[in-house]
């Protein structure tokens, strides 16, 4: 018998359903997996040779707590020339990949007992950074026929005496929603009202199909209440570089910097000069990824909506479908395994991405359109022939 005692807030912890669902796909042999949330391009060569030469040239050491100074101003000056979202280095903290900001931020200004609302279905991590830091998570679902976007006055209902902030998404995982600018403006004033702050989740803004993203911060009176997450992630193909940033008023990135100390000490020194390359020099090849992601959901989206008992909605950015499944009789969950088993294509249940994402499933269309067709003829075929 273990002589380690789990912590008793975490003695209940089981691995999510997603977790389920990819380890159940690792077992299928020839699997079309719809389910990586990843794009499926390499990290572009010379972003490598950056790295590279940066280590040669000598930044192998411990980089400076917030970020290096470079890769912050260049962060600053994309986001004041693409969006006019006007900050100064002070107000940028380099973080390990865009997840972490999140949590400390929570760490830093919830105490026991208070409420962060959460519009879904969401990236479900959110639930477990504001429950991992004693808070509570209070949902507002974003409903279909709204086009999957959050209404200010449902936010504004959820709203209590122990409301600390509020989560958005935009461009949205699982959804593809893309809020618009006078949702935003509602959103704004309501959180103006109530002396909220809000975190800002705009790491798939470089992926956008339709309208404009127009970051949070940017609203009159809203940079001083906002947190805006960004990345390289999904825009340069640099996932496992493992590289984000804030963007925030000094004094709350000041604190989150002090509370990192103890789980990061800073982010490699490396992937930081080769995230300066990229952001530098990469804006064609973003944009031509972000063309070859239109494609593959155009594609996704007309074959989906021609089997029966599917339904989707067109998304406004992302990589994402989130297709209507209850016309098959199934739930999220139930739909998923069987799909697995009758087609060997992996998808992940909408229940896992909030109670508002039961009754769809999300998919990923970073593949190619030749392994996107195979998919979609099997899911066709298994779906007609059941």
């Amino acid at each position: 018998m273990s002589a380690v005692k789990i912590a008793e807030r975490f003695s209940d912890l089981q691995p999510s359903l997603m977790v389920k669902v990819f380890r159940a796909a690792a077992q299928v042999e020839d699997l079309s997996n719809l389910g990586i949330g990843e794009p499926d391009f390499n990290t572009e060569p010379d972003i490598v040779d950056a790295a590279a030469r940066a280590g040669k040239e000598g930044f192998t050491h411990y980089p400076p707590l917030p970020g290096f100074l470079d890769l912050r101003q260049e962060i600053c000056s994309y986001w004041d020339k693409k969006y006019g979202l006007k900050s100064v280095p002070d107000e940028v903290f380099v973080t390990t990949g865009g997840i972490q900001s999140p949590f400390l931020l929570f760490q830093a200004i919830l105490d026991p007992g208070d409420e962060v609302i959460v519009t879904e279905p969401c990236f479900v991590a959110y639930f477990q950074q504001v429950e991992y830091n004693g808070g509570r998570v209070v949902t507002v679902p974003c409903l279909e026929e709204n086009g999957f976007n959050p209404r200010a006055e449902d936010i504004e209902k959820a709203i209590t005496p122990r409301t600390r902030a509020i989560m958005l998404n935009s461009p949205c995982n699982p959804t593809g929603a893309v809020i618009d600018r006078v949702e935003l403006e509602k959103i704004a004033a309501v959180v103006e009202k109530h002396d909220l702050f809000v975190v800002s989740d705009e790491i798939y803004e470089s992926i956008l199909f339709e309208g404009e993203h127009v970051p949070f911060a940017t609203l009159p009176g809203m940079k001083e209440r906002t947190m805006t997450v960004g990345g390289f992630s999904k825009s340069h193909a640099m996932t496992g570089w493992r590289i984000g940033y804030a963007i925030a008023p000094r004094e709350i990135l000041g604190l989150m910097q002090v509370l990192s100390i103890v789980q990061s000490f800073g982010v490699n020194s490396l992937a930081q000069k080769a995230a300066l390359y990229a952001l530098k020099t990469q804006e064609k090849k973003v944009m031509e990824r972000r063309d070859i992601f239109r494609q593959r959901v155009d594609y996704a989206l007309e074959r989906l909506n021609a089997i029966p008992g599917i339904s989707c909605l067109k998304p406004g950015g992302s990589f994402y479908l989130f297709p209507n499944i209850s016309g098959t009789g199934m739930n999220s969950e139930e739909f998923t395994f069987w799909l697995l088993e009758k087609a060997k294509v992996a998808v992940i249940p909408g229940i896992s991405f909030g109670k508002s994402g039961e009754g769809y499933v999300r998919i990923s269309c970073a593949m190619s359109l030749k392994d996107l067709e195979k998919a979609m003829d099997r899911m066709e075929n298994a779906l007609k022939n059941r």
